[in-house]
């Protein structure tokens, strides 16, 4: 396809190369149709990682733009809320359909957009369809209780929609995570605006239009693109019943001030900085697998890396130089190509910010064992990319920075132990509580130190892996509420008790 024609109509194949995409449709979504926004104010330019081009440029929603998706919203949560569980079960699962049958299509935006290589895009895409699919088979069995009373008499709940409930993304999975919050919120009967992020607004619209495609009232799912100032028109709209919001902790504090003025529940997945913890027992193969899964995908741009990787010092030296060693042969380029592993991270600025706690950490006294510089491909359309070769960071203390703060790249702090109760006790001195891994054979030990850890994410013999079918979320500084499972449910609903009484009311005046 010629790039104009890359806005990825349902009927058409994407034929894409890195470097050809430009995107020049409107990139809000509101009442079933691309628009562009009614109050829209300065245009942010919209980057694609692998080369350092502007693919497309969006106008930052307005309180006017902010107001009539959230209107339109309403309108449509009106008559969504009233169709049974079945009814919204058959158009999620067309939903899921249609993602599952344009699956390379929609990864291949998201590696244009996001950096990522297409081979884990493809992955993100497929943990999406599954999501609609998985609600998509709880929303005909969503009910409250029946509860029998004294006298004949009776109570009931009822599980109710909360109404027009917003979704604030993240730009490390676009598609997934709008997916992830919809998927839910839909199943249980509401509505949604979607804020994404700025760095990466174009998956998102075409889950917008597949909704519509699959069934939903025109409105039901709109999407609203900007920055801070677009994100508090959003929080403050006196319509909106629920925020769940995918980012920083900074970011995540001044949602939940907003929310508290409208008494409005939220959802927050924030940051983290996860331990690994590497016993001298475990199959060491599947160990050096786990750490690059814990550190590497999606060049390390994920909340829930285990980024301290703490190893019994019996097998440091060999953990290490495997882990270098695998490290040095990750594959770095252009990240639409099937070889690919590792792709650019997501623009400059944040490139900078990473070498900058490499930087830093080499003032502390960590050793950079391997990586860690900037990477210039040899395919001169790369040559203005965001990458950087994947580093790991030997002679590492608890006390730098690099170890007590979230990087948010392709970094790995490794760590000596010599006891379990020490790695217990190091692995919980950090703010965050997001996520945490166990490498044992001995799977009572596996299981003693993921209870003891401060944590709502935890892996053993494994890591990064999330089926749709299990609640995540964080504790402490990582944000509380929880996304998929059927704990999403209670986050995206509430219950009405009834009580009926079959006699006569006993008055006691």
């Amino acid at each position: 396809l010629l790039p104009r024609l890359c806005a990825l109509r349902p009927s058409l194949a994407m034929s894409s190369a890195t470097g050809t995409v430009t995107i020049h449709q409107p990139l809000n979504y509101r009442a079933g149709a691309r628009v562009q926004p009614a109050d829209g104010g300065q245009a942010e330019e919209v980057y694609e990682p692998a080369t350092g081009r502007v693919i497309s440029k969006l106008l930052c929603s307005g309180e006017k733009e902010v107001n009539l998706a959230v209107q339109s919203a309403k309108a449509a949560f009106k008559i969504w809320s009233q169709m049974s569980g079945m009814e919204r079960s058959r158009v999620l699962l067309e939903a899921a359909r249609i993602i599952r049958e344009q699956r390379e299509e929609i990864a291949t935006l998201e590696t244009i957009n996001n950096g990522k290589s297409i081979f884990e895009a493809r992955v993100d895409i497929d943990i999406s369809w599954q999501c609609l699919e998985y609600y998509a088979g709880l929303a005909g069995s969503l009910a409250g209780e029946h509860i029998q009373l004294p006298g004949g008499s009776f109570g009931y709940t009822r599980r109710e929609p909360l109404g027009v409930c917003v979704g604030i993304g993240a730009w490390n999975y676009p598609f997934q995570i709008a997916c992830w919050k919809s998927a839910p919120a839909l199943a249980c009967g509401n509505a949604m605006v979607f804020k994404p992020s700025p760095f990466t607004p174009i998956s998102v619209v075409r889950l917008a239009e597949i909704f519509t495609e699959a069934g939903v009232p025109k409105g039901l799912f709109n999407v609203v693109q900007g920055g801070v100032a677009t994100g508090q028109f959003l929080c403050h709209h006196p319509d909106v019943a629920k925020i769940s919001f995918t980012g920083s902790v900074p970011t995540g504090i001044k949602i939940m001030e907003m929310a508290a003025k409208g008494i409005k529940p939220v959802t927050l997945e924030l940051g983290g900085k996860s331990p690994l913890i590497i016993f001298s027992d475990c199959a060491l193969e599947n160990a050096v697998n786990g750490a690059l899964m814990a550190n590497f995908l999606t060049q390390g741009e994920v909340c829930c890396n285990g980024t301290r990787v703490f190893v019994e010092r019996k097998i440091l030296d060999v953990f290490t130089k495997e882990v270098v060693k695998r490290t040095q042969k990750i594959k770095i380029g252009d990240p639409l190509l099937e070889d690919t592993r590792m792709g650019a991270l997501i623009n400059r600025p944040h490139l900078d910010r990473v070498q900058g706690f490499i930087k830093q950490a080499k003032e502390q006294g960590a050793e950079v064992l391997c990586g860690g510089d900037l990477y210039v491909p040899d395919d001169p359309k790369l040559k203005n990319g965001y990458y950087m070769r994947p580093c790991v960071l030997g002679n590492c203390t608890d006390d730098m920075t690099c170890v007590k703060e979230e990087i948010f790249g392709p970094v790995m702090s490794i760590l000596p132990f010599d006891t379990e109760e020490e790695v217990v006790e190091r692995a919980n001195t950090t703010k965050f509580g997001l996520a945490g891994g166990v490498f044992t054979r001995d799977i009572q030990k596996a299981h003693r130190v993921v209870a003891a850890l401060k944590a709502g994410m935890c892996f053993i013999n494994n890591y990064n892996i999330s089926p749709v079918e299990l609640p995540f979320g964080g504790y402490k500084a990582s944000g509380f509420g929880r996304e998929n499972g059927r704990a999403a449910i209670e986050y995206y609903s509430q219950l009405k008790t009834v009580c009926v009484e079959m006699g006569d009311v006993e008055s006691v005046f």
